[in-house]
């Protein structure tokens, strides 16, 4: 196994935290791997008559605290060890954020956009088919991860509705409005970065604050349009082709109708272009919202914001995270700051559960106060512990999964 090997290293914070909160040897053991791990082959009559079978994945990690919940991504990367990774985290999210789900994910090995829209049906239906028997409102939930959408998970619902006979929206969320899904689903994500955001900002004293924000996509633009409307200066921003910065901040409404116009943020009126030094801007918070491994061993140490919020999943590698704690920046980690998206998807099966939905006011105080209170018991953990924000969210989780398993019986 590669020293970048996902799984691998999500263990080696697993052991790192068994040390600081003398978790016990039996829930540790439990720990170590999936509950159950499924591979499927996955026909697919291509366009032009021929079978292509493509291969995909489902990790069930964890149900201690309730039924297994985590997105599906379509992906060329798509690896065994990258869904177990994802689904150890999903499990450690849901139980940071205090909502009664485990942790779960899927994939398949596949590049989207290579595929027409019949073949992405076809492909989005085969999946559920193969894995529609381990699936269900009260055992294992998935939802959109990269690559897949609202429209795929109309698909998916429709087939495994189809297959086991009646309506069951509560088995897939991140559903389009028309079947079931919840308002503020879409931006979600974002939503709750910034809420968490804002408590970071509160417990540093941090004042007239500028904002980098990494990675322009759905969570990227949504979480920039978001600070910008609260009165942050974002000043800085990239996508996979290019940077900008404006030392007076940017304006979004514009920044919005160049990218849509040009199929990216660089060259923007009256901003100069950063090409690929985003990370290394002078502003106070840095919003990692593009890919995994981002921040590096080779490009912590130029890092100047005291406040990074991860908004994608694993931005920063476990080697930089020590450079970074050394210089004493705070990280709000993923499990935490990109919770939001989670906690909605919690919400769509309620109201899929009650069969009566909330209006988008009610969603945003819900999702507000979750976040809120999950910040303040994760800041609480990392006082405790004399630690970082990440060793106190993975604490405060595997606390809560370990609670979960003795009052099942499991010690």
């Amino acid at each position: 196994m590669s020293h970048n090997d996902p799984f691998v290293g999500a263990l080696k914070q697993l052991e790192k935290l068994k040390n600081l909160i003398n978790l016990e040897e039996n829930i540790y053991q439990q720990l170590q791997s999936p509950q159950k791990f499924l591979e499927v082959s996955i026909p697919v009559k291509m366009d032009n008559g021929q079978i292509r079978v493509f291969k995909g994945f489902r990790s069930q990690y964890s149900n201690a605290r309730g039924p297994y919940k985590g997105g599906i991504r379509f992906h060329p990367q798509v690896n065994e060890s990258e869904v177990k990774a994802l689904s150890m985290w999903m499990a450690l999210k849901t139980a940071v954020v205090g909502i009664p789900l485990g942790g779960g994910k899927g994939g398949v090995i596949v590049n989207p956009k290579e595929l027409s829209a019949s073949e992405l049906e076809k492909l989005s239906r085969g999946y559920i088919q193969a894995i529609h028997k381990l699936i269900g409102p009260n055992v294992d939930v998935p939802a959109p991860d990269v690559y897949t959408d609202p429209k795929i998970m109309g698909w998916m619902l429709d087939e495994y509705e189809k297959l086991t006979g009646g309506g069951n929206p509560g088995v897939i969320t991140g559903k389009p409005l028309s079947i079931g899904g919840s308002k503020a689903r879409s931006y979600s994500t974002a939503q709750g970065g910034f809420y968490v955001l804002q408590e970071a900002v509160k417990k540093m004293s941090l004042h007239n604050v500028r904002v980098a924000v990494q990675g322009f996509g759905n969570a990227g633009a949504t979480m920039a349009n978001i600070l910008a409307k609260n009165g942050y200066k974002v000043v800085a921003v990239s996508d996979s082709k290019g940077g900008i910065y404006n030392s007076e901040g940017l304006d979004m409404t514009t920044l919005s109708v160049h990218k849509e116009k040009t199929g990216s943020v660089a060259s923007f009126f009256g901003a100069q272009n950063i090409d690929g030094n985003i990370l290394f801007q002078e502003v106070d918070i840095l919003v990692l919202a593009a890919l995994e491994n981002s921040v590096t061993l080779e490009n912590a140490e130029q890092i100047k914001a005291q406040l990074i919020i991860e908004l994608a999943n694993g931005p920063i590698t476990h080697e930089a995270d020590e450079i970074l704690d050394k210089a004493g920046k705070v990280v709000v980690p993923d499990i935490l700051a990109n919770a939001g998206g989670v906690v909605v998807s919690y919400f769509e099966q309620v109201q899929n559960a009650y069969n009566y939905y909330w209006e988008e006011k009610d969603v945003l105080e819900k999702l507000a106060k979750i976040m809120t209170q999950s910040f303040d018991e994760v800041w609480r953990k990392k006082e405790k512990y004399n630690t970082n924000m990440r060793t106190g969210a993975y604490a405060l989780a595997v606390e809560r999964i370990g609670q979960a398993m003795k009052d099942r019986g499991w010690i």
